[in-house]
């Protein structure tokens, strides 16, 4: 596997919702990404977010740590209109980035058919999550933009901007056409759906014989996280303030670990490109000794994030590593022939 890799979110949220990362120092950042490459042994970093001010720096701090950079803006609740000059300004961000290195990949958003407007029922993330799989939702809608066109229209206008190579972080469930793009890339979870033929599926992600990319694949850190996969984090009851989970959950570090394990084996065997794990911290969803409370379970962050106190392992970090943290520095290390 040439890209051993994970995802750092510098913060994204719709024009309903909380954001998914508030506090921003770009101190922390540089020290986050100096542990990424120093201690997880990630040799890239895919940087999402849909504020290209804190993507710029955080790939600038991620080039001075050594990691290769996926430029990935992420949008939200935006109607194609609105991402052409959107893409056209990070893009330009990201030429920047890669006149630092040429290696440098820009990702042009991350599951847009159901992050962005116009293509699934509903005007805000959590409607069309819900509308997406309701049949009755679906009666009498017509999609108002043509989604295929959309990426095209976005490809060309990204490539006036920047030099490099392209790709598309795509829902499992959206067809792409990868003709105009470098990489085809996928978010890639699996669970108790497709846990039976997830070789197969992975393998036919990779039949336009494009170097296939897994952009992001995880588990949250409760006992049956696995078999949720990318609907994991639906344990939190949304509409409560502050946030709770929505029942009793065990936590479960090892079985987050042993995911870890279990899909790399696969993504290697099936010679996958390259995978980045989701993510690196779940910045808004801090540990707690009350367990209704305790939001990490909920996280598919590799380190547990603290209520204002610090680490031990990390006494300048406000987070702990968890067993995942160290799966991954151990396989990565061992890759890239780093002491473990």
């Amino acid at each position: 596997m040439q890209l051993r890799g994970i995802n750092y979110d510098t913060g994204f949220g719709g024009a309903v919702g909380d954001r998914s990362r508030v506090a921003f120092d770009p101190a922390v950042v540089r020290r986050e990404m100096a542990i990424i490459a120093a201690n997880l042994h990630c040799d890239a970093v895919r940087i999402s977010g849909d504020d290209p001010e804190r993507l710029t720096l955080a790939a600038h701090a991620a080039l001075d740590a050594g990691l290769r950079v996926w430029f990935a803006p992420f949008p939200m609740d935006l109607t194609p209109p609105q991402l052409q000059p959107y893409f056209a300004d990070c893009a330009r961000r990201a030429e920047e980035i890669r006149a630092r290195d040429p290696e440098t990949v820009l990702v042009l958003g991350c599951e847009m058919s159901l992050f962005c407007t116009g293509f699934v029922p509903g005007a805000y993330l959590m409607e069309r999550l819900k509308n997406a799989m309701d049949p009755a939702a679906w009666a009498g809608f017509t999609p108002e933009w043509d989604f295929t066109e959309m990426l095209r229209d976005v490809v060309g206008i990204a490539r006036r901007h920047f030099g490099g190579k392209v790709t598309y972080a795509s829902g499992d469930w959206e067809d792409i056409d990868w003709s105009d793009f470098d990489f085809a890339s996928v978010d890639l979870y699996r669970s108790a759906d497709n846990a039976a033929g997830f070789a197969q599926h992975v393998r036919n992600h990779g039949e336009h014989g494009k170097p296939l990319v897994v952009t992001e694949f995880g588990c949250c850190t409760y006992r049956g996280a696995a078999d949720a996969g990318g609907t994991g984090w639906l344990i939190v009851d949304l509409e409560s303030d502050p946030r709770v989970l929505t029942g009793d959950h065990v936590h479960d570090e090892a079985g987050q670990a042993a995911y870890f394990t279990e899909l790399m084996d696969v993504f290697e065997a099936e010679g996958v490109h390259g995978a980045f794990w989701f993510t690196f911290a779940g910045y808004e969803c801090p540990a707690d000794p009350e367990p209704r409370r305790d939001l990490d379970l909920a996280s598919y962050g590799v380190v547990k994030v603290l209520k204002g106190q610090q680490g031990t392992a990390y006494p300048d970090m406000t987070w702990e590593p968890k067993e995942v943290f160290r799966a991954i520095a151990a396989r990565y290390g061992a890759a890239a022939g780093s002491p473990r």
